[in-house]
């Protein structure tokens, strides 16, 4: 079994407009945009990372905006609900702030004890906020979502799935803990890692295959702490059967990918070397920030992409 999993490290998804993206996360949800760049094969495309003050490891939503793509269709195989953990007490103040800004699908419930409040994105996201914890996780503050109900970072997501036994045992071997079910909703957990900790999984054995397009999760990524864990993990991913890339250099951490039996994408990601590897914490997310290799090309790449509000 592998014991080097940390939680969740970030979750990728796919965006129409990059501008309505940019707000919607540092604006109605209040998060801080931590890095601006590009997609690593596609320049031509912003990849947009929010999440707390520094960007930490299990805080981190990401987006690549692919301006006019098609809207993604729901159903199995997908990470269904991404979920974001605010403070206890939190929630009647987002439902009336997500009414004033007109985000749809307001719904509230509970799940194993934890009020929740799911809601979609702006490309038809599935999102959440459930109310947890505060573990030491403090929410950015540089907006007007104050302090005590500011979001922490990430609680979990949970997973569309029409046959969940072999994602369930995948999550087993990566070292998460079968916890509770309720109706078709099977949690996981893992312990000693961070805040971002819960999988869960809902079985939909009739549900129609997703198909990506924008207000889709393009990938889900799991933290170890360094390159020498993400070693480990990869080889015992292999030594499984897993079918794993070769580690990526991602620039703000070291990346390994593989397809789950359910047919979503797995990252597994390094926590360094970290968002201020090339930029100052205090201002994190104003500059584009070019790989290496495209730098040659700025002007161009800058008049390709649209502009974003700071």
């Amino acid at each position: 079994m592998i014991k080097d999993i940390k939680g969740l490290h970030h979750v990728t998804s796919m965006a129409g407009n990059a501008a309505q993206n940019n707000a919607f996360f540092t604006q109605t949800l209040g998060l801080r945009r931590v890095k601006k760049t590009v997609n690593f094969d596609s320049p031509d495309v912003y990849h947009l990372y929010y999440g707390d003050e520094v960007g930490t490891p299990g805080s981190v939503m990401t987006y690549f905006p692919f301006g006019q793509m098609p809207k993604g269709r729901r159903g199995a195989g997908e990470v269904g609900v991404t979920e974001f953990a605010v403070p206890k007490g939190a929630l009647p103040f987002w439902k009336e702030r997500l009414g004033n800004y007109g985000v749809s699908g307001l719904r509230e419930g509970r799940f194993l004890g934890e009020d929740r409040l799911q809601f979609d994105g702006p490309d038809g996201d599935g999102f959440a906020l459930v109310e947890s914890a505060e573990r030491g996780r403090t929410p950015w503050t540089g907006t007007d979502v104050p302090q005590d109900a500011g979001v922490l970072g990430f609680h979990g997501a949970r997973f569309t799935l029409r046959d969940v036994s072999a994602t369930g045992e995948l999550l087993s071997y990566m070292g998460y803990q079968k916890d509770e079910t309720a109706g078709n909703v099977t949690r996981y957990r893992i312990e000693g890692g961070n805040a971002a900790n819960t999988i869960d999984l809902e079985e939909m054995s009739g549900a129609r295959s997703a198909g990506q397009g924008s207000g889709s999760v393009h990938h889900i990524a799991f933290a170890v702490e360094n390159r020498a864990k993400q070693l480990e993990v990869r080889k015992a991913l292999l030594d499984t059967g897993y079918q794993v890339t070769p580690v990526i250099d991602r620039d703000y951490f070291w990346a390994i990918y593989f397809r789950t039996p359910g047919g979503i994408l797995f990252e597994v990601a390094t926590n360094e070397p970290g968002f201020d590897r090339d930029e100052d914490t205090a201002n994190l997310g104003q500059t584009l920030m070019l790989p290496t290799r495209y730098e040659q090309h700025r002007a161009e790449i800058e008049g390709l992409l649209p502009p974003l509000a700071p």
